[in-house]
């Protein structure tokens, strides 16, 4: 399906929380992508999103996850793996951003820098992981990240991961 043209947000049953954000923001209109995206995946339903860089894919798939997302819970709940540290940096960005009128907690994981700080944010109990790959194994591997109960798993910029030499640990 391919949209030319965005909705306004205010259209998409989001919560009061999200669109108090989005105002804040003063984002009213979504993009085409995410006009394409934010309804299936609000139906928990599969989406494949492929779309020019500045298009707001971060926003079509985030705004449903922290929809979807339950503070009750306290184990990690959706996964977003991104292939470079600035990358993952700038989509942890954005969910602190549209994620804030709610009580959602999400952390950033990458590898270069000492880990303490990370293992630190995931104890206080993330609701959202940003991960990139490398780093992310390492942590399960150490024991300290579990994903038993992820709900949603995103691959942002699958391509050029894969591309990356990733897919052994996209695998895992």
């Amino acid at each position: 399906m391919e949209l030319t043209q965005g909705v306004r947000f205010d259209t998409l049953e989001l919560s009061p929380e999200i669109l108090r954000a989005l105002m804040e923001r003063n984002i009213v209109q979504s993009t085409p992508v995410q006009a394409g995206c934010i309804p299936p995946m609000l139906e928990w339903r599969d989406v494949i999103a492929k779309a020019p860089t500045g298009t707001g894919k971060t926003f079509a798939y985030g705004i449903p996850i922290v929809e979807h997302i339950d503070p009750e819970d306290e184990s990690v709940q959706a996964v977003i793996l991104a292939p470079t540290r600035e990358l993952a940096q700038q989509i942890q960005d954005n969910f602190v951003a549209y994620s804030k009128q709610l009580a959602l907690f999400s952390c950033v994981l990458f590898g270069g820098v000492n880990q303490n700080a990370q293992v630190e944010a995931l104890h206080r109990g993330a609701d959202i992981v940003v991960a990139c790959p490398g780093r992310l194994m390492d942590l399960m591997n150490q024991g300290y990240v579990r994903l038993d109960y992820v709900e949603t798993f995103v691959l942002d910029e699958a391509d050029r991961m894969l591309d990356m030499g990733f897919i052994h640990d996209v695998r895992r």
